[in-house]
């Protein structure tokens, strides 16, 4: 990463401390849409929306989309700082129960035939917090129910395989009704938070309504920082460092796992998950949990 920067210090100086357009930086944008398409989801650069981190997105998402009083539906549990955004927008947050394997594709279409929500929010792939995975079947059991009742996909990806996604089984449907019933979908690849580098990939309308809202919010996300992202993933394999830093997380991972059953006790329960950050445990009914 030093290198990258030193690279686009060198070469275009005056770029990489201008302003930008709100789009995003067009070299970072081709690439990061040559990476979704050979992953299975067509995607071009004009597709795309760079953002300050996927908060930045989900927050756009919800300018966008959510009116004060609009019903938003969740995975419970879903991921704290996407309900802090939809509360502040004043969305009625519904959470749609979940089981090992996830949200209850039932549960989803009867919640949805009687809330009629704007959207669903759903982390797919290594949830967070609870590091499950969603099953290919009720994946598509979502696109289903969106495309029955009309409500947006919103869900943030973290997969090799963007085409197995909720969402992209909606892309493949033709729209019925009054709007499109294509998904909003946030995707975040790679690491280093420190970066705050995002993208968003929506339908040209919603996408143009986020690039209004990015406007009125920062103008555009890092010029440097985008550029720099840029020519790391010309420069460098990101596949080869993606496998070291997975080998690293498998193996702390497994360590942890190692560890629970002397730290919990008797009669806890948890999930291995297959890849991602988080291990989801239940204790034994009784038990406060507490900070050693």
């Amino acid at each position: 990463m030093r290198d990258a920067y030193d690279r686009v210090f060198a070469e275009n100086p005056r770029h990489a401390l201008q302003y930008s357009t709100t789009e995003g930086d067009p070299e970072l944008r081709t690439a990061v849409a040559e990476r979704l398409t050979a992953r299975g989801l067509p995607t071009g650069a004009d597709d795309l929306l760079v953002t300050t981190g996927s908060q930045q997105a989900l927050t756009l998402l919800t300018t966008a989309l959510v009116e004060p009083g609009a019903v938003v539906l969740v995975e419970n549990p879903c991921y704290l700082a996407a309900l802090q955004t939809f509360g502040f927008a004043g969305a009625r947050v519904v959470p749609v129960p979940t089981d090992d394997q996830g949200l209850l594709p039932a549960a989803l279409e009867e919640i949805a035939a009687r809330e009629k929500p704007t959207l669903l929010y759903v982390v797919p792939t290594f949830q967070n917090p609870t590091g499950r995975t969603l099953p290919a079947e009720r994946r598509a059991a979502v696109a289903e129910a969106a495309a029955r009742h009309g409500f947006w996909i919103v869900e943030t990806t973290r997969t090799a395989n963007c085409a197995t996604t909720a969402s992209a089984s909606l892309d493949r449907r033709r729209p019925r009704g009054g709007r499109p019933h294509r998904p909003a979908r946030l995707l975040l690849q790679g690491d280093g938070p420190g970066l705050r580098l995002g993208y968003l990939r929506a339908p040209a309308g919603l996408r143009r309504s986020c690039v209004i809202a990015k406007q009125a919010a920062d103008l555009h996300t890092s010029t440097i920082d985008q550029a720099a992202a840029a020519r790391y993933l010309r420069d460098r394999d990101l596949d080869a460092h993606v496998a070291v830093i997975r080998a690293a997380y498998q193996e702390r991972r497994d360590a942890m796992l190692e560890g629970l059953p002397a730290a919990l006790p008797e009669g806890s329960r948890w999930n291995r998950p297959e890849g991602g950050m988080f291990i989801w445990a239940s204790l034994p009914e009784g038990t406060t949990p507490r900070r050693s």
